[in-house]
């Protein structure tokens, strides 16, 4: 079996393509999703206060998103702290997913920070979804009500386009054109491949 990561900047639509490979039925892991449950673990509960104070949680017990997101992207040092939390349990629960779907022909690992964390150097293979900057802040407005200022702030926050590009095996452009067949395309190169080679010898 083949491992897969997908990962994009945000807004770039890199979940609705995990719904379409998904569609065409190949497991798909939402790292971002998980790492969102593990904060309501008592042990990752308690490690959070300790480390950022009780104002990383509202009273009704919900994670403190905008003041999380602040410590995100403003605080280098309290990111890492927070990955060295959060990572190692996502990768463990992950690897327990993994043994679940032994049987497909390849997995999706869909992530925001695939490289950042460390998750890129267990994949066979990467998958960069790209969107033009203009329809990337237009999806994250409409979604999160986000005004643009503060959109622009996470992006340059993230690791370019380019770079990501650069890094991946297999690039989506996802400007509303086309989006299904350069999916389609990809799905048919990895079951080819996991046919006909050792994933272990990929990369």
């Amino acid at each position: 079996m083949i491992k897969v990561g997908l990962t994009g900047g945000i807004g770039s639509g890199k979940s609705y393509v995990a719904k379409i490979f998904s569609a065409l039925g190949i497991p798909v892991y939402n790292s971002d999703l998980e790492a969102k449950k593990l904060y309501y673990r008592e042990d990752v509960h308690r490690l959070m206060i300790k480390n950022f104070g009780n104002e990383v949680y509202l009273k009704s017990g919900d994670i403190n998103k905008t003041y999380l997101a602040n410590i995100i992207f403003n605080d280098k040092d309290a990111l890492e702290k927070i990955n060295s939390i959060i990572h190692p349990l996502v990768k463990e629960h992950f690897n327990r997913w993994i043994k679940e779907n032994r049987q497909a022909d390849y997995i999706i690992k869909e992530a925001a920070i695939l490289f950042e964390s460390g998750a890129y150097k267990d994949m066979h293979k990467i998958i960069a979804v790209t969107s033009p900057i203009n329809l990337r802040i237009e999806r994250v407005i409409k979604r999160d009500k986000s005004n643009r200022e503060e959109i622009l702030k996470k992006i340059n926050n993230q690791l370019s386009d380019e770079e990501l590009i650069e890094r991946c095996d297999f690039h989506i452009l996802n400007n509303g054109k086309a989006l299904l067949p350069q999916v389609l395309k990809i799905h048919n190169t990895l079951l080819k491949l996991n046919k006909t080679i050792n994933p272990q010898a990929i990369r």
